[in-house]
C-alpha cells in the first residue's frame, strides 16, 4: 500500500515530467503553438519559454535575499564575548561561595528494602 506522502511525491514527479516535456518540445519545435494559434510566430514562443522561467528564477532570488536582509536588520546583535565570558566567571564564583550540604549516608538497597517487597522492574512487558 502507498502512503499519502509517496502518492503525493509520485504526482508532483509525473506533473514536472510532463512540464519538462512540454517546455522542451515547445523550445525546440515550437511550431505547433503556431498551428494552433496560440501565437502568430515561433520566435516569440521561444522567447517567452526563457524569459518566463528567467523572471520568475530572478523574483525567487530577490525574494531570498530580501528575506535575508530583513532577518538581519530585525535580529538584535549578540552580545560581545567579553561579556558573556565574565558572567560565566561570575556564575563559577557563586557556585564556589555557596556551602556544600553533607551527603546523607544512604543504607545498601537491601537494607532499604522491606522484607516480602519485591523488587520493581524498570522493563514492563506491553502486548504488541
Amino acid at each position: 500500500m502507498v502512503s499519502k506522502d509517496q502518492s503525493i511525491g509520485g504526482a508532483i514527479f509525473i506533473i514536472c515530467l510532463i512540464i519538462a516535456i512540454f517546455y522542451v518540445i515547445t523550445l525546440f519545435y515550437p511550431d505547433w503553438i503556431v498551428n494552433l494559434g496560440w501565437a502568430k510566430e515561433p520566435g516569440h514562443v521561444q522567447f517567452w519559454l526563457v524569459a518566463i522561467p528567467v523572471f520568475i528564477a530572478f523574483i525567487a532570488v530577490m525574494f531570498i535575499g530580501a528575506w535575508i536582509g530583513w532577518t538581519m536588520a530585525t535580529t538584535p546583535p549578540p552580545k560581545p564575548i567579553e561579556e558573556i565570558t565574565s558572567e560565566i566567571e561570575e556564575a563559577e564564583k557563586k557556585e564556589e561561595r555557596k556551602p556544600k550540604r553533607p551527603k546523607s549516608p544512604k543504607k545498601p538497597l537491601k537494607q532499604r528494602r522491606r522484607k516480602g517487597a519485591k523488587l520493581k522492574s524498570s522493563f514492563t512487558t506491553q502486548a504488541f
